[in-house]
C-alpha cells in the first residue's frame, strides 16, 4: 500500500516532466528574399516554448541558425541568429523579433547592434501547386554522397518519379520509384508502403524531400532533400558530412 502511494505521488511529476516537442516548417519572405524556416519547439513548464532551428535563402544558399523563445499566450518570439548551430558564446549575425501565432510568424530582423534591418513574414501554409508541370533529370553530389533525380509532373500531379542515391565507399544505395500520387495541400505528394515523397515551392525553387523510405535504402543510405531551380538544376539542401 505504501509503495502504491509513493508511485502515485511520483507519477504526476514524471508525466509533467515529459516535454511536448514539435517541428514546424514555414515559407515566406525575409525582406525581398524568399526563405524557408525550420523551427523545433519544446514546451516548458510555464507553457512557453524554447525554440531552435534555421532559415535558408535558396537563391544564395545563405543559412542562418536560430535559438530563442516564444511566449505562451501572445506568441511573442525572439530568435537570435548566427553562422553556427552552436550560438552560445559566438557572435550573433542578427535577431528575429515578432509574433508567431495561428501559423504565421511576422516581425522585424534586427542587426547585432539592434538596428532594424528588414521585415519578415513566414507561414506554415505552403503555396498550392495544382498547376505545376515539369519534366527533369538532374544529379547532385557532396563528399561521399551522390544522387540522381528524375520526375515528370503535369497539372499538379506527379506522373513518374525515380530518385536514387549512393554513399561511398560502402556502396549502400536508395532507390525510390513507382509511387502513387496522393492528395496533399501545399505541394505535391506521392507515396507507397509508408514511403512519401513531397514537393513544395519556396519562392522560385522547389524542394523535394522523402520520409519513411528506409525500406528502399541500404543500412547507411538515405535520401537527402534537394533544391530544384527553374532551369531544372538541383543541389543538396544541406551539406553532407565527409
Amino acid at each position: 500500500m505504501r509503495l502504491l502511494l509513493i508511485i502515485a505521488l511520483l507519477l504526476p511529476g514524471r508525466v509533467f516532466s515529459q516535454e511536448k516537442t514539435e517541428t514546424r516548417e514555414l515559407v515566406g519572405q525575409l525582406g525581398n528574399r524568399s526563405a524557408l524556416l525550420i523551427l523545433h519547439a519544446s514546451q516548458r513548464r510555464d507553457e512557453g516554448w524554447q525554440i531552435t532551428g534555421e532559415y535558408l535563402i535558396p537563391a544564395s544558399m545563405v543559412r542562418r541558425y536560430l535559438e530563442g523563445e516564444r511566449s505562451p499566450q501572445l506568441g511573442v518570439t525572439t530568435l537570435k541568429e548566427g553562422n553556427s548551430a552552436i550560438l552560445f558564446g559566438r557572435p550573433a549575425t542578427g535577431e528575429l523579433r515578432g509574433t508567431w501565432r495561428e501559423g504565421v510568424f511576422r516581425g522585424t530582423r534586427h542587426a547585432p547592434g539592434g538596428q532594424e534591418r528588414e521585415r519578415f513574414e513566414f507561414s506554415e501554409e505552403f503555396p498550392p501547386m495544382e498547376s505545376y508541370s515539369a519534366q527533369l533529370r538532374c544529379e547532385a553530389a557532396d563528399g561521399r554522397y551522390s544522387a540522381t533525380l528524375a520526375y515528370a509532373a503535369q497539372g499538379g500531379q506527379l506522373q513518374s518519379l525515380d530518385w536514387q542515391s549512393k554513399l561511398a565507399p560502402s556502396g549502400h544505395a536508395c532507390k525510390v520509384g513507382n509511387l502513387r500520387p496522393s492528395p496533399f495541400r501545399g505541394g505535391l505528394r506521392a507515396e507507397a508502403a509508408g514511403c512519401r515523397v513531397t514537393l513544395r515551392e519556396v519562392g522560385e525553387f522547389v524542394i523535394i524531400a522523402a520520409e519513411g523510405c528506409s525500406q528502399a535504402c541500404g543500412s547507411d543510405a538515405y535520401l537527402e532533400p534537394m533544391l530544384i531551380d527553374r532551369r531544372g538544376g538541383c543541389q543538396l539542401l544541406r551539406p553532407v558530412a565527409r
